[in-house]
């Protein structure tokens, strides 16, 4: 089989296609053959040793993918030979075939498509699991994303859009904030401009928002939960900024507020029914298209390096799909 492969630490053109031997499923196993899978930004970090999830080379990147049922070792009752499939594994599915554990898969229906359903889980996943799960997201309530047009800001301006919430997308640039209108957003701050605080307040009338979803981190984070409602939730998702802010815990006192961490790739496994509930939903809402997700462009497993200088530069709008 094909596989992309991280041999060392380094920058998106140290990576390799490689031919390796088909695996076989052991006992308890599962062998999917890949049609797609996605990257994200953590993958520009995983190759160069720099996330917090460790992978030891010789390895290949892209944690989600979708595809078919090729084997079913003994004792799996889940799945069967010839199912469509997507699945979770933290890195190791840029290759044409992967081993898994029946409990990272959900099986997926015939009128989504691969390419749609690779880019679902982990960006996705997470948002949802942070507006349903952790910030008990209504409708009505006022959620502030910033990072708007990246992968995870994309998927919170669509799925709290979809939930009933007003959405204020917050972006540097108004070609990005302009992406994040045409996915539902209801008002724009470009921070780059002006302050992320007060517009913040200005918008919402002096009350501030109910929920803050931030990727992004940095002299943002501290903007944001200023401009908190009263018992708002400020949702730390990520730090995309390279920066983790310290934030002075006064503010919670104010406010009444609530900061709650979103470690998604914890959470599906100490609650994998959850999981899967958030899964269904997702799949549910594309299939009545209420879900859309933008796809910002697909390559081939040996063009990877490109795939990947374009995320680490800022350049995508939604999700990076690799097929092999």
């Amino acid at each position: 089989m094909k596989a992309c492969i991280c041999p060392s630490y380094g920058p998106p053109s140290n990576l390799v296609i490689e031919e390796l031997a088909d695996p076989v499923a052991a006992a308890g196993e599962v062998v999917v053959a890949v049609k797609a899978c996605a990257l994200n930004f953590f993958d520009t970090l995983i190759i160069q040793g720099k996330y917090q999830f460790k992978a030891e080379p010789p390895f290949s990147p892209s944690a989600e993918f979708a595809g078919i049922v090729d084997q079913v070792g003994d004792g799996v009752t889940e799945f069967a030979v010839g199912d469509r499939v997507m699945g979770y594994m933290v890195f190791g599915a840029a290759r044409e075939k992967v081993v898994i554990t029946p409990d990272a898969l959900v099986k997926m229906p015939d009128d989504i498509s691969f390419e749609t359903a690779a880019g679902l889980t982990v960006t996705y996943g997470t948002t949802l699991h942070a507006f349903r799960d952790r910030a008990d997201l209504k409708a009505g309530e006022i959620v502030a994303v910033l990072g708007a047009s990246g992968g995870v800001g994309q998927a919170a301006v669509e799925i709290a859009s979809i939930i009933g919430a007003k959405v204020i997308a917050c972006a540097s640039s108004e070609e990005k904030l302009a992406f994040a209108k045409s996915l539902g957003a209801d008002e724009l701050v470009d921070y780059s401009k002006v302050s992320l605080k007060d517009t913040l307040k200005e918008l919402t009338g002096g009350a501030g928002v109910d929920v803050v979803y931030d990727p992004v981190g940095g002299d943002l984070a501290e903007q944001a939960l200023r401009a908190t409602a009263w018992e708002g939730r400020f949702l730390v998702i990520g730090f995309a900024s390279g920066d983790i802010p310290k934030i002075p815990l006064n503010l919670t006192l104010l406010k009444g507020c609530d900061i709650r961490g979103v470690f998604w790739g914890a959470a599906i496994k100490k609650d994998p029914d959850g999981h899967k509930a958030n899964m269904s939903q997702l799949l549910t809402w594309v299939s009545e298209g209420k879900l859309k997700p933008h796809i910002h462009a697909v390559y081939p497993f040996e063009k990877i390096g490109t795939a990947l200088d374009e995320i680490a530069a800022r350049k995508v709008f939604g999700k990076v799909i690799l097929v092999p």
